[in-house]
């Protein structure tokens, strides 16, 4: 066998069964692990109860009630947690993804039946070496990784109506592995898509986030599409079907949907949360869609309404306040303009606008907007001319009100006043001056300019 489980890995494994109990490699592992990828997680189960489990390494801990047990270990190179499960099994008469009756099995064969799919209900059993393996299969996972399928185990209808997060789990892994989903269970994942609800935002969050990041995020989208899940998700996402974007002289040929796909597909970032942003990007398009004079359709102001549907969308899902200050800074400036004759200080407010960490965000969703607007070329002279001059003024840090040479306490000297709003509308008054003339920046220049600011009425 030229596939080899790590060292690390293989004496947990023996540690077990030298106390007496059954042990197998399961799931995404041996999945991962018979397609040749690399393996991430590596997850065991046994016979043996959590607090055996914990007696025979120390180091562990057990925290939870599905018979998990943690170990801090490193496994090829990387160090992580390896988790060995008891087995078991489940009984659920809601989708909620958690189950209201978990029991300890007696076997490996009731442990596999509680599993999603055939290609994760696989277990192998080592015979005494890392590479010497037997495959415990009884739901025909090889043949259907060898096929490149997806499919539920047993009764499709049944494995979702347990846990309805089976439903975007089963588009995801057909996302990353670049497989079809079955037909049977296809169609049991149309016919239950509103179960999606019954699901915590914040576990929808991470599938979603893991579908868009991936390389094939443009296919995980359609499937969402094409299956009703988006519709329960991101609804607001399919309100661009059928919303032309088509007029002279301009390029795009899609509809708004199409058109945030594929400036999904095309965006080089490899951020997650940024790639969301590019997919909800003219989400406020069908809010503001009208039709101008010769009959054409405008969508002005498109991003300040896509600015607030992606704060709700965000705060749906629950993203973090980080996580959606830059999605929301994303849609909201997008249609930043570029043209041959923009002055340092236009670029400085341009970075001051959307901050010094969404800059290249920024390009890369411009980037995905014009491929995805069937564009040919990823920039043009201008938008490069533009990234150029960013570069320019990132050398160092872009001005700001700090950087001028007087401050606060200099006003106050100067004019003989005390601390209070005065004293901050002149600094900025200053900072704009200074911002369009950085050799303003001196203390003469700006001594006189306080003394003037000083005799005009406070605003």
């Amino acid at each position: 066998m030229k596939t080899s489980v790590p060292e690390n890995i293989f004496d947990l494994y023996k540690m077990l069964e030298k106390e007496g109990f059954e042990v197998y490699i399961v799931g995404g592992s041996v999945r991962d692990m018979l397609l040749k990828r690399p393996v991430k997680d590596w997850d065991l189960t046994t016979n043996a109860r959590p607090d055996e489990i914990v007696k025979i390494f120390p180091e562990s801990f057990y925290d939870n009630e599905f018979g998990t047990v943690g170990i801090p270990r490193a496994a090829g190179g990387v160090n992580s947690i390896i988790e060995i499960t008891t087995y078991r099994t489940e009984k659920s008469t809601t989708p909620t993804h958690k189950p209201e009756e978990i029991s300890w099995g007696v076997s490996i064969e009731e442990d596999l039946a509680r599993r999603d799919f055939t290609i994760n209900a696989i277990a192998m059993k080592l015979n005494g070496s890392p590479k010497d393996y037997k495959l415990i299969d009884p739901y025909g996972g090889e043949k259907d990784l060898q096929k490149k399928t997806i499919k539920a185990v047993g009764d499709a209808g049944l494995r979702f109506k347990e846990d309805a997060l089976r439903l975007l789990r089963a588009i995801r892994i057909a996302t990353e592995l670049e497989f079809d989903i079955e037909k049977n269970t296809w169609e049991k994942i149309r016919q239950d898509s509103k179960l999606i609800e019954h699901i915590s935002k914040e576990r929808v969050k991470t599938e979603i986030l893991r579908i868009v990041k991936n390389g094939n995020a443009y296919r995980g989208v359609m499937l969402l599409k094409d299956s009703g899940l988006l519709e329960y998700i991101i609804p607001e996402l399919t309100e661009g079907v059928g919303v032309s974007q088509t007029r002279p002289g301009r390029h795009h040929t899609e509809d708004v949907f199409m058109h945030n796909v594929l400036s999904l597909k095309f965006c080089p970032s490899d951020n997650p949360v940024v790639k969301f942003a590019t997919l909800i990007h003219d989400v406020g398009k069908p809010m503001v869609a009208k039709k101008d004079k010769e009959g054409f359709v405008i969508f002005y102001n498109h991003e300040v309404a896509g600015a607030k549907i992606a704060e709700k969308i965000c705060e749906r899902l629950r993203f973090s306040k980080k996580e959606k200050e830059k999605v929301v800074t994303l849609v909201r400036w997008h249609m930043f303009s570029v043209n041959e004759n923009q002055t340092d200080a236009s670029v400085r407010r341009f970075i001051r606008r959307i901050g010094v960490e969404n800059v290249k965000d920024m390009m890369d969703l411009r980037i995905g907007d014009r491929l995805g607007g069937g564009t040919q070329t990823a920039e043009s002279w201008r938008l490069k001319l533009f990234r150029k001059k960013i570069e320019e003024q990132l050398k160092p840090a872009p001005f700001s009100i700090n950087d001028l040479v007087l401050n606060g306490n200099d006003v106050m000297e100067i004019l003989k006043i005390k601390p209070g709003p005065r004293v901050g509308q002149i600094l900025q008054a200053l900072f704009e001056q200074v911002d369009e003339d950085l050799t303003k920046n001196n203390k003469e220049f700006l001594t006189k300019r306080i003394i003037e600011l000083g005799k005009e009425p406070a605003k």
